[in-house]
């Protein structure tokens, strides 16, 4: 009697387990899976989970996962940085003359430490570089240029910056951009 008391129930779970052996996927396209009582195109039919999936999240399509997330979707490749490698590379090249501070490829910063140059050691500079975009556009590059006077021992006071200094700047990342992926297009 006490084995019919184990294996029964255990029994009609698996049996009723099998009744219903769909997929996620299939769940997922069932109108009305998703929570809420959004209506979905011209039809006005209930919302699937699949087109919440389409239609993104605050963190984007995959949602946000700190703990990792589907192996299956990082299969093929690295992660590689998440801007324009060219301008990201030019930036690191025009401003390698500076002291660098810290370098972001995921968000596109740049900051260099401050630099005297050595004609002028009464004053010195301070870059920080933001590639926008993942285009080689000259939108997708701005930088911030920030300039000290000594005014004593040990003492700086911030000091004007001439647009046009910013300009070239941003000119000559831009310039260099395009030189590398000119290279990198006759390399192949």
């Amino acid at each position: 009697m006490s084995l019919v008391k184990v294996f029964a129930p255990t029994a009609i779970c698996v049996l009723l387990a099998a009744c219903g052996a769909g997929t996620q996927s299939e769940y997922d396209s069932y109108p009305g899976s998703a929570p809420g009582d959004k209506r979905v195109g011209t039809t006005g039919r209930s919302q699937t989970i699949a087109d919440q999936k389409k239609e993104g999240t605050l963190f984007g399509p995959d949602g946000f996962n700190f703990l990792g997330g589907d192996e299956s979707k990082n299969q093929g490749g690295g992660t590689g940085i998440g801007v324009n490698s060219f301008l990201w590379r030019a930036s690191l090249d025009t401003l390698s003359f500076m002291p660098l501070n810290s370098a972001d490829p995921f968000g596109g910063v740049i900051i260099t430490d401050w630099y005297s140059p050595p004609e002028t050691p009464n004053e010195r500079f301070k870059i920080t570089g933001y590639i926008l975009g993942t285009a080689l556009r000259s939108d997708a590059i701005k930088v911030a240029v920030f300039r000290q006077v000594r005014v004593g021992t040990d003492q700086w006071a911030d000091a004007v910056v001439e647009p046009s200094t910013v300009t070239a700047m941003e000119d000559s990342i831009l310039t260099r951009a395009r030189q590398l992926r000119i290279d990198s297009a006759t390399a192949q």
